[in-house]
């Protein structure tokens, strides 16, 4: 504090600046890596009717992304424990940028999910040292509103991607959504190459815990593409118990092998502060619930009430544009009187908003889509930022690299499970109601994609209630220590 007051305006006007710099390139590297979980969304019922191809097939353009970044977020944050965080996130850039290019040129389904697979490691670099760097670079009496300025990229990132992608889509073409990150990710290389090359991290001189990172990459794959294949497979299938068991088995060998190693990936004491606890709980579930609607929304727009592709993309873009309104005055009023009132707040609205949505019909304006979407943009927006600077605020200094590693993975792993879940009720349910076996939103009849549509909004109803039990209890814990 006194070396800081001694510096001169000048100096401290220059660190200041370099700070929210370095703020913006790390918000640059969120935004993009978070945006390409979702912008393919609005895509998907184009790619679905003219590739042939059911649902359950095509959101493997999505699944594989979220995916990969589930299983490599972990690697990637020892690697930058081992050879520096901003290295390796700069180098998220440019693999994110390469695998982007890739994308764009691919001229099969089997080779877009290979390009989104290595797009997705780029993705992986930058999302699991962002935190981190933020928490490095702010002082504690800005840490709080960097992390929510960061939080708020990670929302604004995965819920304007079906509005991006759509108005991109319908006037460029499918290739564009994938273009479009290839100069954003040179230019935030660039600039990190000046912006992070003060932060020269210490290498840690620990081995790398391979055995740990197999175990942990072969069963959170195992679980989620069990999960993802469940509407084809059958939930009380053979193939998927199979599947849940030995995945669950593998993940639980991990947790043993992590608690007796003297260098482990993870670092599972965290979750025994009841703060960081429940708020990367709180997150799972809000992330769950919010990709039910990233992904059946377009097709309630498009199959249903006939939108066009760029129509359903500036409908959707009405949810992240509330939330932008909303999230700083967040960020602002839990810096006056805590995050506690604000997330369960934010969540009852979502869990509001969810319900209203089974009143849809087939005869529904655009208007009307717009003004359901806005209620999640205000419960988005009361709920994210709050909740991430509760998390990275309940850890110690030391332990921020891991918080927030942790913090991604619970959210890329709620995105998965979303798509998944909202995929496979959808599916099932509609074959129930004697709609398309392939559950295709526009070989059923509106009153089958309807029904299953409103099954589906209320479960994520549901999924956001059991959300807010678990808020109000932080609530009452927080109240009861004090």
């Amino acid at each position: 504090m006194n070396s800081s007051q001694s510096l001169p305006a000048s100096s401290k006007s220059a660190r200041s600046v370099n700070r929210w710099l370095v703020l913006a390139n790390v918000s640059l590297g969120t935004f993009m890596s978070t945006l390409d979980g979702s912008i393919a969304n609005v895509a998907l019922p184009t790619l679905s009717t003219h590739l042939h191809t059911s649902l359950s097939i095509i959101q493997w353009v999505l699944t594989a992304y979220l995916l990969t970044i589930c299983a490599t977020l972990p690697i990637m944050g020892k690697l930058s424990d081992m050879f520096g965080r901003g290295r390796i996130f700069n180098y998220g850039f440019l693999i994110f940028a390469g695998g982007s290019a890739l994308c764009a040129l691919s001229g099969s389904l089997a080779m877009l999910i290979v390009s989104r697979i290595i797009q997705a490691l780029g993705a992986s670099c930058l999302m699991s040292n962002s935190q981190a760097i933020v928490a490095e670079t702010f002082p504690p009496t800005e840490r709080g509103r960097a992390m929510g300025i960061v939080g708020t990229m990670v929302s604004l990132g995965s819920l304007t991607g079906p509005g991006i992608g759509g108005i991109l889509v319908a006037n460029l073409g499918w290739p564009s959504i994938f273009w479009i990150n290839v100069p954003i990710g040179v230019i935030g290389y660039i600039a990190g190459l000046y912006l992070l090359r003060s932060n020269k991290e210490s290498s840690v001189a620990q081995p790398f815990d391979y055995t740990g990172s197999a175990l942990f990459m072969v069963g959170i794959v195992a679980l989620l593409y069990t999960v993802s294949s469940a509407q084809d497979w059958g939930w009380s299938s053979a193939a998927v118990l199979i599947g849940v068991i030995g995945s669950v088995a593998v993940l639980a060998g991990f947790y043993l092998w992590e608690r007796r190693t003297r260098f482990p990936m993870f670092d599972f004491s965290l979750y025994r502060n009841r703060t960081f606890a429940i708020g990367n709980i709180t997150a799972f579930l809000s992330f769950v619930a919010l990709f039910f609607i990233n992904i059946m929304l377009p097709f309630y727009m498009e199959g249903v009430l006939g939108f066009s592709i760029d129509r359903t993309g500036y409908v959707m873009m009405v949810n992240p544009l509330c939330m932008a309104v909303v999230a700083p005055l967040s960020g602002w009023l839990s810096d006056k009187i805590g995050p506690n009132l604000l997330t369960t707040a934010g969540l009852a609205i979502n869990a509001t908003a969810f319900a209203l949505l089974t009143n849809l019909g087939s005869h529904d304006t655009a208007g009307i889509v717009a003004l359901h979407l806005a209620l999640f943009g205000i419960g988005s927006g009361l709920f994210q930022s709050p909740n991430n600077s509760s998390v990275m605020g309940a850890v110690p200094r030391t332990q921020l690299g891991s918080a927030g590693g942790l913090n991604a993975l619970v959210r890329n792993v709620g995105m998965v499970v979303g798509i998944s879940a909202s995929v496979s009720l959808y599916t099932t349910r509609l074959h129930h109601l004697g709609g398309s076996a392939a559950g295709s939103a526009f070989g059923a009849s509106t009153p089958a994609i309807l029904g299953s549509l409103h099954m589906v909004f209320w479960t994520a109803a549901g999924v956001c209630i059991v959300a807010l039990l678990f808020s109000s209890q932080r609530l009452f814990v927080r109240n009861r220590a004090s």
